[in-house]
């Protein structure tokens, strides 16, 4: 048995049977090195990127010393954001699969605060949230954590660069002092260093370099005559490589949105992700870019976090990340679970002292290539592969991704192969379906019926 097989730690029988089933044998490098200390009760500091496999070391550590028998709260979960919220909830609740009536229950904001209330009065075992919706519960006494076990800390340096500090103080004022806290970090900065001190106990320490395979990750740097050159080089970059997915990153929210505004009006079909979107808004655009109904997001550094898009084709950095580590993290989304990736950096002169931190931090020289030919700017924006419809009725409706396949490929339907993502919120649900299938799969939604009721259905342009 190797050393790195999920079947050589001591986990639950019920927990090693599931994983078997998932067809989860070895442990990626993150689970190696931190579940050992994690099933021994220990505190935990984990260094890693999205994508390496954390929610299932924190997962199934917490997993492993539930008492289902007691219906109380005994593992609580902060994440920065709602997405990553939902996707930590679905990810522990298919590691628990074979442990019957464990309840795993999501409070985040920018949902209603009335239903939260009446989940937690039928209890729950497992608590996943945001920062400030937990807050306001133990506040308003909606919430109890006195048997609380285990606290986790997903993102933490994320929620701290949103904002989170004084609702992570007032959620660990209400927590037992003896507990076992595991805090996942992308990165380390002081800030996290002086948090860990005040709330851990001896912590063990896992870093799992963050550095990329040259393999899978090919990393190009661009430098750039002048500023007015660098939303020309963009297109042309993106005109070259022509990726499915691309994120570009820029530093500030006005940025990601002008950027995106000129992007379309050349053609492309691009989005901006950035704090100043409403809840409604930036799922909408998740929900497209992760579905693949749009080609380019535009994001901050602080709206894609918890950002996890699978296979990722490009990462284009628009200027040097603010530091060494946040470049690599940037660039860690792309070239993920062996499939290629792409990451251009444009710079400027104003710019070459990043580049030479970069240089030390990478240690390796890096040389400037020469901007694909300007001839490039005649050829014509690519479309997405799919589109995105949008159904007003979602799990509050009792809607579910099986209706709305079934609607799709009923009779004189659309083929299966046509459907894209399907993702369901409480009051509506997004379905990604090919280009060339859109008419037919709008006028089979809105001319059909789901769960008996007529809903209104739209394409979302743009």
């Amino acid at each position: 048995m190797s050393q790195t097989a999920f079947s050589s730690l001591k986990l639950k029988p019920a927990l090693l049977n599931n994983l078997a089933t998932l067809n989860y044998q070895e442990m990626t490098p993150i689970q190696a090195q931190s579940l050992p200390a994690v099933l021994q009760g220990k505190d935990v500091i984990a260094q890693g990127k999205t994508g390496s496999g954390k929610t299932a070391a924190f997962g199934l550590g917490l997993l492993n010393k539930l008492n289902e028998k007691l219906f109380h709260v005994q593992s609580l979960v902060l994440c920065p954001t709602r997405e990553l919220a939902d996707q930590v909830a679905k990810e522990i609740r298919k590691l628990a699969r074979a442990i019957h009536n464990i309840k795993v229950l999501t409070l985040c904001g920018g949902m209603p605060f009335g239903p939260q209330i009446g989940s937690l009065e039928h209890g729950a075992h497992i608590i996943v949230g945001t920062p400030g919706r937990v807050e306001e519960h133990l506040r308003k006494g909606t919430l109890q954590l006195n048997n609380l076990t285990t606290l986790v800390l997903d993102e933490a340096d994320r929620m701290l660069d949103m904002g989170f500090q004084a609702a992570l103080d007032a959620i660990i004022s209400k927590v037992p002092v003896q507990r076992q806290t595991l805090l996942f970090s992308a990165t380390y900065p002081d800030q996290i260093q002086s948090i860990a001190k005040q709330i851990m106990q001896q912590p063990v320490i896992v870093q799992v370099a963050a550095t990329h395979d040259n393999a899978s990750i090919k990393q190009y740097f661009y430098k750039l005559e002048n500023s007015k050159q660098r939303s020309t080089a963009l297109r042309l970059l993106i005109l070259k490589y022509r990726p499915e997915s691309t994120v570009v990153f820029c530093n500030t929210k006005r940025e990601a949105q002008e950027i995106a505004d000129e992007l379309c009006s050349h053609g492309f079909s691009a989005l901006a992700l950035h704090g100043d979107l409403e809840q409604k808004a930036r799922d909408q655009t998740l929900v497209r870019f992760a579905n693949k109904s749009a080609s380019i997001l535009v994001a901050t550094d602080v709206a894609a976090r918890g950002l996890d898009i699978d296979a990722l084709d490009a990462v284009i950095n628009y200027q040097v990340a603010r530091d060494s580590e946040v470049h690599v993290h940037r660039i860690g989304r792309t070239g993920r679970a062996g499939s290629k990736g792409i990451a251009c950096t444009l710079y400027s002169d104003n710019e070459s002292y990043k580049i030479a931190g970069l240089e030390d931090y990478l240690n390796h020289v890096i040389t400037p290539e020469p901007l694909p030919p300007f001839s490039l700017l005649e050829k014509t924006s690519y479309k997405p592969p799919m589109a995105t419809l949008q159904i007003d009725g979602g799990k509050k409706q009792k809607v579910r991704p099986g209706d709305i396949l079934g609607a799709l490929t009923g009779s004189n339907g659309i083929a299966g192969k046509q459907v894209g993502k399907i993702h369901i919120f409480d009051y509506c649900a997004y379905v990604a379906v090919n280009r060339e299938a859109c008419k037919p799969a709008l006028k089979k939604l809105s001319e059909g019926k789901l769960k008996g009721r007529s809903f209104r259905v739209r394409r979302i342009r743009g």
